[in-house]
């Protein structure tokens, strides 16, 4: 894959893009905004949380999404009583009383972690250095995963029993914080017209790993200006309270705001969906149409703001205007 310049090649990434976006398209009915943020989060190296409840195609989805890209998939289902091992692997005695590192599911270049909050904090964490160092560490060896790597998690919604909420830490790792909401009636007439048919579509592949580590360095690329710089700072330091920056509705409200790495993936987030919408470089618009993905679960709430009904979504409406 070659390209005389920059532009071409953004140019080939928008095509690409839509390529994808129609690909995924004749097996999963609607949910456009859901697999736009999936595709933005892996053209961006990041991980991407899936909140819904059960029946919503998530794990159809990430089984779609590689299955166009040509790209190793593991499912990893997450349960009280998996252990960490379970999931990075483990060392065994062979035959020739020799130590062997057996590699588990997680050397895949796509891993989806079904129901992530089913798990104790314990397994959860096994995923933190996988997910930032794109390597893991057993019986003091570390051995590098496969690129490209993404983590697409699954959860369900915290009220439910027999859930575990994740680590702040964890939940900061999520480039996007992504809801899924029930299909509407005619998007649900035809899943079930597709479910309930002998019908099997045969998906082609539109992306290699190879072409997908070059839209990753080429995303990284794409020049910003500083006002839309400032801007995305900006943003993210107005959700913390107390601090000189601050929005009187995050003093009220929140107790504890987006780190750097929230404005780090604003920007990085901008320039993919400016890309993939046909520009060459981001703006206002662009860093708006993602933040609220990004803040949504590096936002804490205040027991007022619980109280009053004041959603995360009510107070980056507030932030943005």
């Amino acid at each position: 894959m070659r390209y005389k310049s920059d532009v071409e090649a953004l140019d080939g990434l928008a095509s690409k893009y839509d390529e994808l976006r129609k690909e995924i398209g004749r097996v999963i009915v609607g949910q456009d905004e859901v697999v736009k943020s999936v595709l933005i989060s892996i053209f961006s190296r990041g991980h991407c949380l899936l909140v819904g409840v059960p029946g919503l195609a998530k794990t159809l989805l990430v089984n779609t999404i590689s299955r166009v890209l040509g790209l190793e998939y593991s499912r990893i289902q997450f349960t009280p009583d998996l252990m960490p091992s379970d999931i990075i692997g483990t060392e065994i005695l062979d035959e020739n009383r020799n130590f062997r590192f057996i590699k588990g599911p997680l050397f895949a270049n796509i891993i989806l972690a079904d129901e992530i909050n089913r798990t104790p904090p314990k397994t959860q964490s096994a995923l933190l250095e996988a997910m930032q160092e794109r390597s893991v560490t057993a019986a003091g060896n570390t051995y590098k995963l496969r690129e490209p790597f993404f983590v697409l998690a699954t959860q369900n919604p915290i009220e439910q029993e027999g859930t575990y909420p994740l680590p702040e830490a964890q939940l900061d790792r999520f480039m996007f914080n992504v809801y899924l909401d029930y299909p509407s009636f005619d998007e649900e007439i035809m899943i079930v017209r597709n479910t309930t048919s002998d019908s099997i579509v045969d998906l082609h592949v539109v992306l290699d790993a190879d072409e997908i580590l070059f839209y990753q360095n080429l995303v990284r690329k794409v020049p910003v200006t500083d006002n839309v710089l400032e801007y995305a700072v900006k943003l993210a330091s107005k959700t913390r309270p107390n601090t000189s920056s601050a929005h009187q509705i995050s003093n009220e409200y929140i107790n504890w705001g987006a780190g750097p790495r929230a404005s780090q993936y604003l920007i990085i987030g901008a320039k993919c969906h400016a890309a993939i919408s046909g520009k060459y470089a981001p703006d206002i618009e662009d860093v708006n149409a993602i933040a609220y993905s990004i803040l949504r679960h590096r936002i804490v709430r205040n027991y007022k703001a619980e109280a009053e009904g004041i959603s995360v979504e009510h107070i980056v409406d507030q932030l943005i205007d």
